[in-house]
């Protein structure tokens, strides 16, 4: 059986970490973002800073796998993984946003644990991607994505539960439905992220 040559090519990994890292300061924004009150337009830019600056990120990695014959892993894999992390952001921004937009002022109570479950998803995620040079170490970080990725479905349940108890007005019920779904699809976002991690330690192994 034949080997395959993989140059060590520490661009990659820096890339990928640099994008986890912008998902820490995204989901520290909107953390931010449910008790900013007056401030939110500012945290809103910042958040908007935030997702521009994690596009020029992933911008830079597809032009690195463009521009490289041999690449540490399969470049399929490698635009899956930079794009899955692309989205986390975009979604948490998309939150933030609609938070502003919407006006909302008041968000169901259980909100906030989905935002705690966002910021341990985007530190585990920082942390895993300087160690993408040996994928198969990482299952330990796949596996606890996954379990937050179930925390996130009960707490996602039970908010929309109480939404719809009858103790919000119709009106509120919309806008807030819309919000508490693209905080689960975040959620769901970084379990891509994990999973295609996975995805990658398999085909590595």
């Amino acid at each position: 059986m034949g080997l395959r040559f993989r140059p060590v090519d520490n661009a990659f990994y820096d890339l990928f970490t640099e994008s986890a890292t912008h998902l820490v300061t995204g989901a520290d924004l909107l953390a931010q973002m449910l008790s900013a009150g007056e401030e939110r337009e500012a945290v809103a830019q910042k958040m908007r800073d935030a997702e521009h600056a994690a596009d020029e990120t992933t911008h830079s990695l597809f032009k690195k796998v463009n521009s490289t014959f041999v690449t540490p892993f399969d470049r399929e894999d490698i635009y899956s993984l930079g794009s899955a992390l692309d989205d986390v952001m975009d979604l948490m921004e998309e939150v933030v946003d609609m938070i502003l937009l919407y006006e909302v002022h008041e968000l169901p109570p259980r909100v906030s644990e989905q935002v705690d479950v966002l910021q341990r998803c985007a530190e585990l995620t920082a942390q895993a991607m300087p160690k993408l040079t040996d994928p198969g170490s990482l299952s330990d970080y796949w596996i606890e994505i996954n379990r937050l990725e179930n925390t996130g479905d009960k707490n996602h349940r039970r908010i929309l539960a109480h939404l719809f108890s009858g103790e919000y007005k119709t009106i509120d019920v919309l806008k807030l439905k819309d919000i508490i779904e693209s905080l689960e699809e975040a959620i769901d976002a970084f379990e891509k992220v994990a999973n295609t991690v996975e995805q990658i330690a398999v085909k590595e192994s």
